[in-house]
């Protein structure tokens, strides 16, 4: 229900250009991404990637299920939302689009489940 609405409204947004502190589909950097996403669906994300990290419950990034959000260092430095199927949307960095890619867990630190 949830993860599939989330994750159905973020690929509205597939093509929206980086920018850094972006948090509008006139620009987004990772964290203003996923925190324009959950907010659409009535989840309150903090700002930053390591703020959002310490939200919901904390899981690996083996035991992810759709719509949990994944992390890369920690604290965080970059955040994205596990789609399934082995795949992620994020917004990867300046010059870049949000876009989904590949999803390799042991590239990420930790993983967050704020949905239920």
């Amino acid at each position: 229900g949830d993860a599939d609405a989330l994750i159905a409204y973020a690929k509205n947004y597939l093509g929206v250009p980086y920018v850094w502190g972006g948090t509008t589909p006139r620009g987004f950097d990772c964290s203003g991404f996923t925190q324009y996403v959950f907010r659409a669906i009535g989840i309150s994300l903090p700002r930053v990637s390591r703020d959002q990290q310490d939200v919901g419950t904390s899981i690996s990034p083996y035991n992810v299920q759709k719509g949990d959000l994944v992390f890369r260092g920690n604290p965080a430095h970059h955040v994205g939302i596990y789609i399934g199927g082995g795949k992620y949307i994020h917004a990867p960095q300046t010059g870049d689009v949000v876009k989904i890619a590949a999803y390799n867990p042991s590239r990420f630190t930790t993983a967050a489940r704020v949905l239920h």
